[in-house]
């Protein structure tokens, strides 16, 4: 299997996409990694010890898109940026996957056209796995790919995210929320209900509306809302973390004695609730309803996180989701979704 990494990508460019990609072809032995970038500047980056040379090469692509360049003007202007290049790679058949913690907006619109939607998909959508109180998790989507969304749209999400969770996540019959205002079938936005009766005369496990303060109780296995929505939760999440981790740091600074052996003995459960927590652990987020698998990072993972990346790319290509998500889209296949 071949995943081609964005060297140039990310916060800590080009060091940690360099060194999580091949971090993770000692986590898999059937992986090959394509280093995308700046020739120079990879192999400058190149851990002491590197792989054996056939589960790895440089491809050179010159140019870099920046976080602050604009998405669609930067990605057709920039032909040979990594971001431009890695794409083309997965559209030509040379690499199976595509993996970048770069510009957000250069990689949704080079994906749609460089690989094109899938049959049937009305719009892309990126969901994200986060925790909930039984560890067990659920699927959001989507996060970001697009601000709003038409009812359509909504129910596109519902199917792609739902054989997300049966396929990558190993879900059984996974259960179906509505992010809303509330449970009941006539609230929430003219969108909002026209997606609730859509998804109602489905065949997907549709178990109706969620609140957002139910959303880490177990109660969906895949909650669905437009982009707009769900980036501020994930965004709201990762800035309550931080704001709790402050908070703790400071009240501990000013306690007693057996307030810090009762924090020291908590500290085990509290690193694995921040484990569970850490967007480093999922590595990335697929942009699902294009013809190719392309995992976006965070903007500022670490080798850690690029290498879950990679490793994340890996299963959603062993899954074979995408033509389940056009199949299902099409018409040909909608019984068990």
């Amino acid at each position: 299997m071949r995943i081609a990494v964005d060297a140039m990508g990310g916060d800590r460019q080009p060091e940690a996409p360099v060194q999580g990609a091949l971090s993770a072809l000692a986590r898999r032995s059937d992986l090959q990694v394509l280093l995308v970038g700046q020739e120079a500047a990879v192999r400058q980056n190149l851990p002491a010890k590197v792989p054996a040379a056939e589960r790895w090469r440089i491809v050179d692509a010159p140019e870099v898109i920046g976080p602050g360049d604009r998405p669609v003007e930067s990605f057709r202007h920039k032909r040979r940026s990594s971001i431009a290049v890695g794409l083309e790679l997965c559209r030509d058949g040379q690499a199976d996957a595509f993996v970048s913690a770069g510009n957000t907006g250069a990689l949704t619109a080079g994906s749609l056209l460089t690989l094109g939607p899938l049959a049937g998909v009305t719009r892309p959508a990126m969901p994200v796995v986060l925790p909930t109180v039984d560890g067990r998790g659920f699927v959001l989507l989507d996060v970001g790919a697009h601000m709003d969304a038409a009812a359509r749209n909504l129910f596109d999400y519902a199917v792609m995210g739902s054989l997300y969770a049966e396929q990558v996540r190993g879900t059984r019959r996974p259960r179906v929320a509505l992010l809303n205002v509330g449970t009941e079938e006539r609230k929430g936005t003219a969108i909002s209900r026209e997606a609730f009766a859509m998804l109602q005369a489905s065949d997907l496990n549709f178990v109706g509306n969620i609140e957002g303060r139910n959303l880490f109780a177990d109660h969906a296995d895949v909650v669905v809302t437009d982009g707009f929505v769900g980036n501020v939760v994930i965004k709201a999440l990762e800035g309550f973390g931080h704001g709790i981790s402050q908070v703790m740091g400071r009240e501990l600074r000013h306690s007693g004695v057996l307030t810090l052996i009762g924090a020291a003995l908590a500290a085990r459960t509290l690193r694995g609730l921040r484990k569970r927590m850490d967007y480093a652990e999922y590595g990335g987020v697929p942009f699902l309803g294009v013809r190719g698998v392309c995992v976006k990072c965070h903007g500022s993972s670490d080798v850690r996180a690029l290498c879950n990346g990679v490793l994340a790319a890996a299963r959603i290509v062993d899954a074979g989701i995408l033509p389940s998500i056009a199949a299902a889209l099409t018409g040909e296949a909608t019984a068990g979704v």
